[in-house]
Protein backbone atom coordinates (compact mmCIF):
# COMPACT_ATOMS: atom_id res chain seq x y z
CA UNK A 1 0.00 0.00 0.00
CA UNK A 2 2.87 2.35 0.80
CA UNK A 3 4.23 1.85 -2.71
CA UNK A 4 0.88 2.86 -4.22
CA UNK A 5 0.77 6.04 -2.15
CA UNK A 6 4.36 6.81 -3.13
CA UNK A 7 3.59 6.21 -6.83
CA UNK A 8 0.54 8.49 -6.69
CA UNK A 9 2.59 11.17 -4.94
CA UNK A 10 5.34 10.98 -7.56
CA UNK A 11 3.02 10.64 -10.59
CA UNK A 12 -0.21 12.59 -10.01
CA UNK A 13 -1.04 13.10 -13.70
CA UNK A 14 -0.74 9.41 -14.53
CA UNK A 15 -2.72 8.53 -11.41
CA UNK A 16 -5.58 10.89 -12.33
CA UNK A 17 -5.56 9.49 -15.86
CA UNK A 18 -5.93 5.94 -14.51
CA UNK A 19 -8.77 6.98 -12.22
CA UNK A 20 -10.50 8.71 -15.15
CA UNK A 21 -10.13 5.66 -17.40
CA UNK A 22 -11.40 3.39 -14.65
CA UNK A 23 -14.44 5.65 -14.18
CA UNK A 24 -15.10 5.65 -17.92
CA UNK A 25 -14.99 1.84 -18.07
CA UNK A 26 -17.37 1.53 -15.12
CA UNK A 27 -19.75 4.08 -16.71
CA UNK A 28 -19.74 2.14 -19.99
CA UNK A 29 -20.90 -1.00 -18.23
CA UNK A 30 -23.47 0.63 -15.94
CA UNK A 31 -25.06 3.17 -18.33
CA UNK A 32 -26.81 0.59 -20.59
CA UNK A 33 -28.37 -1.06 -17.54
CA UNK A 34 -29.87 2.25 -16.43
CA UNK A 35 -31.06 3.37 -19.88
CA UNK A 36 -34.69 2.93 -20.92
CA UNK A 37 -33.56 2.41 -24.52
CA UNK A 38 -32.68 -1.18 -25.38
CA UNK A 39 -30.18 -2.00 -28.08
CA UNK A 40 -31.21 -4.76 -30.48
CA UNK A 41 -29.44 -6.55 -33.29
CA UNK A 42 -30.84 -7.50 -36.67
CA UNK A 43 -32.39 -10.76 -35.45
CA UNK A 44 -34.18 -9.17 -32.48
CA UNK A 45 -35.35 -6.29 -34.68
CA UNK A 46 -36.79 -8.71 -37.23
CA UNK A 47 -38.65 -10.55 -34.47
CA UNK A 48 -40.03 -7.28 -33.10
CA UNK A 49 -41.20 -6.22 -36.56
CA UNK A 50 -42.80 -9.58 -37.40
CA UNK A 51 -44.27 -10.60 -34.04
CA UNK A 52 -45.00 -7.32 -32.24
CA UNK A 53 -45.64 -5.04 -35.24
CA UNK A 54 -42.76 -2.76 -34.26
CA UNK A 55 -42.50 0.50 -36.17
CA UNK A 56 -39.14 1.34 -37.70
CA UNK A 57 -38.20 5.01 -37.50
CA UNK A 58 -35.36 5.96 -39.83
CA UNK A 59 -33.56 9.11 -38.65
CA UNK A 60 -31.03 9.38 -41.48
CA UNK A 61 -30.77 12.29 -43.87
CA UNK A 62 -32.95 12.41 -46.99
CA UNK A 63 -30.03 11.39 -49.23
CA UNK A 64 -29.16 8.40 -47.03
CA UNK A 65 -32.82 7.36 -46.85
CA UNK A 66 -33.23 7.46 -50.65
CA UNK A 67 -30.38 4.94 -51.04
CA UNK A 68 -32.50 2.29 -49.33
CA UNK A 69 -34.42 1.69 -46.13
CA UNK A 70 -36.13 -1.08 -44.18
CA UNK A 71 -39.54 -1.82 -45.69
CA UNK A 72 -42.29 0.07 -43.89
CA UNK A 73 -39.86 2.45 -42.15
CA UNK A 74 -41.09 5.92 -41.35
CA UNK A 75 -38.59 8.62 -42.23
CA UNK A 76 -38.21 11.26 -39.54
CA UNK A 77 -34.82 12.98 -39.86
CA UNK A 78 -32.84 13.44 -36.67
CA UNK A 79 -33.19 17.21 -36.97
CA UNK A 80 -36.97 16.84 -36.68
CA UNK A 81 -36.66 14.65 -33.62
CA UNK A 82 -34.22 17.07 -32.01
CA UNK A 83 -36.84 19.79 -32.60
CA UNK A 84 -39.40 17.59 -30.76
CA UNK A 85 -41.47 17.06 -33.90
CA UNK A 86 -42.96 13.60 -33.32
CA UNK A 87 -46.24 14.17 -35.21
CA UNK A 88 -45.85 11.24 -37.66
CA UNK A 89 -45.62 8.75 -34.76
CA UNK A 90 -47.37 10.62 -31.94
CA UNK A 91 -50.15 7.99 -31.71
CA UNK A 92 -47.64 5.12 -31.34
CA UNK A 93 -46.38 5.84 -27.81
CA UNK A 94 -47.35 2.35 -26.60
CA UNK A 95 -46.03 0.48 -29.64
CA UNK A 96 -42.52 -0.91 -29.99
CA UNK A 97 -40.35 1.51 -31.97
CA UNK A 98 -37.01 0.62 -33.53
CA UNK A 99 -34.87 3.66 -34.30
CA UNK A 100 -32.30 3.25 -37.07
CA UNK A 101 -29.57 5.40 -38.62
CA UNK A 102 -26.58 4.52 -40.79
CA UNK A 103 -24.28 3.12 -38.06
CA UNK A 104 -26.35 3.08 -34.87
CA UNK A 105 -24.80 6.19 -33.33
CA UNK A 106 -27.27 8.97 -34.22
CA UNK A 107 -30.22 6.73 -33.54
CA UNK A 108 -29.18 6.47 -29.89
CA UNK A 109 -29.77 10.16 -29.26
CA UNK A 110 -33.04 10.00 -31.21
CA UNK A 111 -34.19 7.02 -29.14
CA UNK A 112 -33.41 8.90 -25.92
CA UNK A 113 -35.45 11.86 -27.17
CA UNK A 114 -38.40 9.56 -27.87
CA UNK A 115 -38.21 8.09 -24.37
CA UNK A 116 -38.14 11.59 -22.86
CA UNK A 117 -41.29 12.42 -24.83
CA UNK A 118 -43.17 9.46 -23.36
CA UNK A 119 -42.62 6.61 -25.82
CA UNK A 120 -42.56 3.39 -23.82
CA UNK A 121 -40.85 0.68 -25.88
CA UNK A 122 -37.94 2.21 -27.76
CA UNK A 123 -35.12 0.18 -29.29
CA UNK A 124 -31.92 1.26 -31.01
CA UNK A 125 -30.81 -0.90 -33.96
CA UNK A 126 -27.22 -1.83 -33.16
CA UNK A 127 -24.97 -1.28 -36.17
CA UNK A 128 -27.72 0.56 -38.06
CA UNK A 129 -28.30 0.17 -41.77
CA UNK A 130 -24.65 -0.76 -42.30
CA UNK A 131 -25.08 -4.01 -40.35
CA UNK A 132 -28.56 -4.55 -41.80
CA UNK A 133 -27.15 -4.41 -45.35
CA UNK A 134 -24.10 -6.50 -44.41
CA UNK A 135 -26.45 -9.25 -43.21
CA UNK A 136 -28.17 -9.12 -46.64
CA UNK A 137 -31.49 -8.27 -45.06
CA UNK A 138 -34.10 -6.72 -47.35
CA UNK A 139 -34.16 -3.02 -48.12
CA UNK A 140 -36.41 -1.06 -50.42
CA UNK A 141 -36.09 2.14 -52.43
CA UNK A 142 -39.77 2.58 -53.40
Amino acid sequence: MQQVVEFVGNNPIISFAWVGLFGAVIYTFIQPMLSKVSSVGNHEATLLINKEDAVVVDVRTNDEYKKGYIAGARHIPLTQIQANNFKPIENLKGSPIIVVCETGMRSGSAANALVKDGFEKVYNLRGGMTDWKSANLPITKK
